[in-house]
């Protein structure tokens, strides 16, 4: 049985509470970012990131428990058709809350939650000893690579100061007259 949540709930009741997170889930997937509370918007996160997992699954079952939390079907085809594909890379970490700054009214701390959207830049590995085998053959081939690049280089160079050179006379001889 999961633990109750200590302090004070996030409305009347736990019912209510979970009425409330559902919906802000909702707006959440159609907006794809919503301002609210910091409270709410670290209560939310958990959830929506639950709700993207089973999203990704992507079969019937995901869909009817989803569908049990989110009550439009058009938000429920959007997160399935949309946002899962994009995040399918991503291994957790589907939203981020952003702090900014406290409400006019009753100073209350305020937040963005968003959708993290982007492309997931897979970091290299450390090489594992089979593929040190293989670098020398790979090292080489950068090296002849690099060897190349300079040699073009350089002779980009020379006929660079060759122009100069002969536009150089020409040049003086016009100062002179």
């Amino acid at each position: 049985m999961p633990k109750p949540t200590k302090g004070a709930r996030l409305g009347g009741g736990p019912t209510h509470e979970r009425m409330m997170l559902n919906q802000m889930a909702a707006q959440l997937f159609e907006h794809k970012r919503i301002q609210t509370t910091e409270t709410r918007a670290k209560r939310l996160q958990p959830v929506a990131e639950r709700l993207i997992t089973f999203a990704k699954r992507g079969d019937l079952a995901a869909r009817r428990r989803v569908m049990r939390q989110i009550l439009d079907k058009s938000v429920v085809h959007e997160l399935f058709t949309e946002i899962a594909p994009l995040v399918a890379e991503r291994e957790g970490g589907y939203t981020r809350v952003i702090k900014t700054g406290f409400r006019k009214g009753d100073n209350a701390p305020m937040a963005v939650i968003e959708l993290v959207l982007e492309p997931v830049v897979k970091k290299q590995r450390a090489a594992k000893p089979a593929a040190e085998e293989t670098a020398p053959a790979a090292t080489e081939a950068a090296a002849e690579e690099t060897a190349a690049e300079e040699t073009a280089a350089a002779e980009a160079t020379e006929a660079a100061e060759e122009t100069a050179a002969a536009e150089a006379p020409e040049a003086t001889e016009e100062a002179a007259a």
